[in-house]
């Protein structure tokens, strides 16, 4: 495995709920999956989808933001009306190849293992690699005509820390791929929450659990774990007492970092 991380300094991750945290990279102001709606409900294919709880802050409040990384724009519980709107005031959005079409001007999807170099304002660049994600168990070919592609991130750079970012992935088979080729990481955003619908896959989880995450964290040796994507949804089935237990069950509690959230 090789690390590119040549520094032991910990970014600040700011959790707004869902799957939306805010974070500064290498000088650049990086947003997840935005979702900035009110509590509300949503009707998908094959149901609904009920939001529970406010976002922690409203894009006015958040200042620049340089660049999205959205997994995907195919369901409300990732990109939301108001995070859709967000997105036309951002230079760039880095998402999946199908959205990347969908979402036209300022978006590029990327493809599995792809990496796009990002300008650094003081100089330099970041590299940004979309990596492999599935939305639900079993192979991609069988989930992806039903829930559709997924990406997830890592964020390299010279002098920065490592960072992943997993978007809805449900394989550990495709976290162990990409601690091949990235790990140690030093930051895992880690999207989890245990989601399941009776009507999807017999009800098997289509994004990690707690368990899970904890056991993504030790595949990564990553230094520090900050969950998103387990609160103000309804369909999340996990959420903050089920990961605190899980890391301390796996003796990783100590990696664990709930974001400043806000």
């Amino acid at each position: 495995m090789a690390s590119f991380s040549t520094t032991t300094e910990q970014i600040p991750v700011r959790v707004l709920g869902g799957p939306t945290a805010l974070f500064e990279y290498g000088g650049l102001r990086f947003l997840t999956d935005p979702t900035f709606d009110a509590p509300g409900c949503y009707d998908v294919p094959g149901g609904r989808l009920t939001k529970t709880a406010p976002p922690a802050a409203v894009p006015a409040d958040l200042g620049r933001i340089d660049v999205v990384l959205l997994s995907h724009d195919e369901h409300p519980d990732n990109l939301d009306d108001s995070g859709r709107a967000l997105l036309a005031g951002v230079p760039l959005t880095l998402t999946t190849p199908g959205g990347g079409q969908r979402l036209g001007n300022g978006a590029k999807g990327l493809a599995d293992w792809e990496p796009i170099e990002l300008n650094r304002p003081g100089g330099g660049t970041v590299t940004v690699t979309g990596v492999p994600a599935v939305h639900g168990p079993g192979p991609r070919e069988e989930v992806e005509p039903i829930t559709g592609q997924v990406v997830g991130f890592v964020l390299t750079g010279e002098g920065l820390p490592t960072i992943y970012v997993s978007g809805d992935n449900a394989s550990l088979d495709l976290v162990r791929q990409i601690a091949d080729r990235f790990g140690p990481v030093d930051t895992a955003v880690l999207f989890a929450g245990g989601p399941r619908f009776p009507v999807l896959f017999d009800g098997e989880l289509i994004v990690i659990d707690s368990a899970q995450a904890a056991e993504a964290a030790e595949i990564l040796g990553a230094r520090r774990v900050v969950p998103v994507h387990y609160d103000s949804w309804a369909h999340f089935t996990e959420g903050r007492d089920e990961l605190v237990a899980a890391f301390a069950d796996a003796g990783l509690l100590d990696r664990l970092d709930l974001g400043h959230r806000g």
